[in-house]
């Protein structure tokens, strides 16, 4: 399974999100710190999710690294989270 479908998993079982987008960008980081050959080390999430309402940005970008823990510690170089109102 790819980063990209992993991280789409993850989120959708914690947050259960009416949208999610999950965007590798490694290709704009090459040469940069934490890039890899074969990619999958920068990505941007954009979710929206009732999950987060009532909760801070800082919050809810806590709860997203929290579901990506292990993933951030061993492949995810750069997340860049993007919280879009739910629906």
């Amino acid at each position: 399974m790819s980063m990209t479908d992993t991280i789409h998993a993850k989120l959708t079982e914690k947050f259960a999100p009416t949208q999610l987008e999950v965007i590798d960008e490694s290709m704009s980081h090459h040469g940069h710190a934490g890039w890899r050959e074969g990619g999958e080390t920068h990505f941007r999430v954009r979710i929206a999710t009732r999950n987060f309402d009532g909760m801070s940005r800082v919050a809810q970008h806590r709860a997203v690294m929290d579901a990506l823990e292990a993933e951030l510690k061993a492949r995810v170089h750069a997340l860049a989270i993007e919280v879009l109102p739910a629906a």
